[in-house]
């Protein structure tokens, strides 16, 4: 299922949705934490992201095995293992800010402030979380690929 998309790889091709969702959602959520009297304008692009970037994310972690398999065969590079040890820290903190997003969203109106305060905190560090992993897990996946 995550290898070849019309006989090409799939991992190259659907990498950049992670790419680009997991910082759009770590800016979202600041964005949502930063600006209350803005939530109302952007919450569907934060439902849309927190739902997107951590499947993205999934999507391309399970394409690069597959085609470390495909392309490797049992052996693999450094390089490609410093790439690799990325995912899942981006897959974890990815997911974990969807859902702390999702709930900012959809549950921070009707609990104590308390809660809302602690949930914006929570999204903002995870947002930092995530974004140093998409952009270490990017780098060395160029680093991989063009040396460097």
């Amino acid at each position: 299922m995550f290898d070849e998309i019309l006989g090409l790889p799939v991992h190259p091709l659907l990498v950049h949705a992670a790419v680009v969702l997991t910082p759009l959602l770590a800016l979202l959520s600041v964005a949502h934490a930063a600006l209350p009297r803005f939530r109302g304008k952007f919450d569907w692009m934060l439902v849309l992201t927190a739902v997107g970037a951590p499947v993205a994310v999934f999507v391309a972690k399970e394409s690069g095995e597959a085609f470390e398999r495909n392309l490797f065969e049992g052996r693999t590079s450094p390089a490609v293992a410093a790439h690799e040890s990325f995912a899942n820290p981006l897959l974890i903190s990815t997911a974990a800010l969807g859902v702390v997003a999702l709930l900012l969203v959809f549950g921070a109106r009707k609990w104590p402030k308390a809660a809302g305060t602690v949930l914006s905190a929570a999204s903002v560090v995870l947002a930092v979380v995530a974004g140093y992993y998409v952009v270490r897990a990017g780098h060395s996946g160029a680093t991989a690929v063009w040396g460097g």
